[in-house]
């Protein structure tokens, strides 16, 4: 039997199911449920061939053309359902929770499976889920600092004495700044970093507090929610003040491994802001492998970028903390003790 399910009560039940996409590929590449196999009814273009015939011709043109497409895969849509689901009862979803799943859930029901559930309203429900998530108010820490900081460093410390953290540019594949991407995976869609964020955040105890860094609304090419974003901005931030030449150290040590076509191209990302005369010393120093140099450089942007950013805040809401070196876990602990004075006042 089928049997349809709201995305609430999915992730309230928690039912130990397989999850089946059968979306087109470029549609799962930009978003999907987690866990969720990609058995796509169409190719992307398929699916965009069938869509054409839909707006020009009729909606039953596109139908016949849909089942040209799909009847020779039917053997295949069973073969690979079975090697999703295990013993598992499976779950299916589209886009809309329409034609697609129903038809795929149908077939797979006449070739001996028992349940097929459906999420009603398919993957938009499940984007709808996820963005009214982020609509809540949070109890945030605010973990600001300028670049060099080792503020993910510290973040790891946080969690591991027994803090709640998220950290936004891990998630994002992206440490922010024009140097950002250097030495990480390809950041997901938008869709998909949200989709990761809320499964991450959804399993804190939200009523207790979470550290965030400070971050800009976008982190290289995803955004974080805008709601959130606005709470990140408004809460108390723990602004750490690190020596420049102690981060300089800290971030010449981390890049120079990257190679210098990827730091080169980094530098002339902000060259507008660095300026000319900036750009062609960082480069020269570049090419004589002087990193530490580069990073002061570097660091003369960032520095005046990011002390905007929090002149812009309340300043009741900052709470500067002078650090002398970037020893993470002593950081972490001294970070989580002023944090506790100012909750005791």
């Amino acid at each position: 039997m089928v049997k349809e399910i709201s995305i609430s009560d999915y992730f309230n039940q928690k039912r130990n199911l397989a999850v089946i996409d059968v979306r087109s590929p470029g549609e799962f590449a930009k978003g999907n449920i987690q866990g969720a196999v990609n058995i796509p009814l169409f190719s992307d273009t398929e699916r965009a061939e069938v869509g054409t015939v839909y707006v020009q011709q009729s909606k039953e043109k596109a139908i016949e053309l849909g089942y040209q497409f799909v009847n020779p895969k039917l053997e295949w849509f069973i073969d690979e359902s079975r090697k999703v689901a295990g013993a598992k009862p499976v779950m299916v979803y589209c886009w809309r929770g329409g034609m697609r799943s129903h038809a795929f859930a149908e077939h797979l029901l006449k070739n001996g499976f028992n349940i097929v559930y459906l999420i009603v309203g398919g993957y938009k429900s499940f984007r709808n889920y996820v963005l009214d998530f982020f609509e809540q108010n949070f109890k945030l820490k605010v973990l600001g600092g300028y670049t060099g900081s080792g503020k993910t460093y510290i973040l790891k410390s946080l969690k591991a004495l027994g803090e709640q953290v998220i950290d936004l540019e891990g998630i994002a594949h992206h440490k922010g700044s024009a140097f950002g991407a250097i030495g990480e995976k390809a950041q997901p869609s938008v869709e998909q970093f949200e989709a990761d964020l809320f499964y991450q955040m959804r399993e804190l105890n939200l009523k207790a507090p979470i550290w965030m860094e400070d971050e800009s609304i976008n982190i290289g090419k995803v955004r974080i929610p805008l709601n959130l974003y606005h709470q990140i901005r408004t809460q108390k931030v723990y602004f750490i003040d690190i020596p420049k030449q102690k981060r300089a150290e800290h971030l010449s040590m981390e890049y120079s491994t990257f190679g210098n076509d990827l730091i080169k191209e980094a530098i002339l990302a902000i060259s507008k802001k660095l300026g000319g005369q900036n750009v062609k010393l960082a480069i020269e120093l570049l090419e004589q492998n002087n990193y530490y140099e580069v990073a002061l450089l570097a660091l003369d942007y960032y520095d005046k970028t990011y002390l905007r950013g929090v002149d812009s805040r309340n300043q009741e809401k900052v709470c500067k903390i002078s650090l002398s070196d970037l020893n993470h876990h002593k950081n972490a602990v001294k970070i989580i003790e002023i944090a506790k004075q100012h909750e005791q006042h």
